[in-house]
């Protein structure tokens, strides 16, 4: 793998609430290397869009606080920056596109008005060369009549036109880092393709890494370098793309893969092709003692709902937290953590 450019080291990001405390991120590491894209999967409430709100230091206090870890951005902790540091480091070194263009974009401001303002904080620009800049990102991400979208107000878009024009913004500064928060979600299946096909034009012709975020399994095969998976605020496997697919080692891995549907599968008898896991995301207020995934795995173990795993690592890269790789890959285990 190339050099890294974020490493996300031991992170903890926890909620406060009456109830008590919501460990939405425990403990999450991983890095994302240079020019490359790092696909983080997992069902809703994982934990995905709060370990990327915690990469920006965009975690509301109160309730929410980061309570340990490190992220490292070019070998600087984001967790140790000044506000102002952040408000450097946001829009220009790292991006950010988030779910719902409708929510992200202001509804007073035209697209022109809103993508300028990236210039002209970050870059020092006039208002002037800033919307002329403006103009020729839209024109970059494949807007028509670019010239005329940036004096229209987001409302006066089609969804895939205002998810376009949240890639320009997040691109205007070129950043090394773009973190993609399910980018591809309401729109129909050919604007995704378009969407995501811009990203990889994008990435390439900007050197830039990507940090995926979806519950998708074929963006991630589309998109991905590397994948992490995450379930109820955990890393429980990462593995580069092609052996995700093909050897996934943590059961709940295995149960995301055996969900996609199969072409030519047909619904015969009143059964269904599709295997669902059964069971619900624990309680993240009251965790369960062992393996977080113990109650709803096929294959536990009397040790599992004991103790929790660590993450055993597999060659270097590729590792798991479940105790099923210690028993079943000993031969093959090179360090556990």
């Amino acid at each position: 793998m190339s050099e890294k450019l974020l490493r996300v080291k031991d992170l903890h990001t926890h909620f406060f609430t009456p109830e008590g405390i919501v460990k939405a991120v425990d403990g999450v590491s991983f890095d994302i290397a240079r020019g490359q894209t790092l696909g983080i999967l997992g069902e809703s409430g994982c934990g995905k869009s709060v370990t990327a709100l915690s990469i920006m230091r965009l975690i509301p206090d109160p309730p929410g606080r980061i309570r340990k870890g490190a992220i490292l951005m070019d070998g600087q902790d984001l967790l140790q920056a000044s506000e102002s540091e952040m408000r450097n480091i946001r829009g220009n070194r790292i991006s950010m596109i988030f779910q719902e263009p409708m929510t992200s974009l202001n509804p007073v401001y035209t697209i022109g008005n809103q993508i300028s303002e990236t210039y002209v904080i970050h870059q020092n620009m006039n208002l002037k060369d800033a919307l002329n800049q403006s103009i020729e990102m839209l024109k970059m991400v494949g807007i028509p009549a670019p010239e005329k979208r940036a004096h229209e107000y987001p409302h006066q878009l089609s969804g895939g036109m205002r998810q376009r024009a949240m890639i320009a913004m997040a691109m205007a500064c070129k950043p090394k880092l773009l973190i993609a928060d399910e980018p591809t979600t309401a729109l129909d299946v050919t604007i995704q393709a378009q969407i995501l096909n811009l990203m990889l034009h994008l990435q390439e012709e900007l050197g830039m890494a990507i940090m995926m975020i979806t519950h998708d399994l074929g963006v991630i095969a589309e998109m991905s370098d590397h994948v992490v998976v995450m379930y109820a605020g955990e890393v429980v496997e990462y593995s580069p793309i092609d052996i995700l697919f093909t050897q996934s080692l943590h059961p709940y891995t295995t149960g995301l893969m055996k969900s996609i549907p199969k072409l030519g599968s047909k619904f015969k008898e009143g059964k269904t092709p599709l295997q669902e896991i059964p069971g619900v995301v624990p309680n993240l207020i009251r965790m369960p003692p062992g393996c977080l995934f113990a109650p709803r795995c096929n294959r536990v173990m009397k040790q599992c709902n004991s103790q929790r795993p660590p993450m055993f690592i597999i060659n270097d890269k590729h590792g798991a937290k479940c105790w099923l790789v210690e028993r079943e890959a000993k031969g093959r285990l090179s360090s556990s953590y």
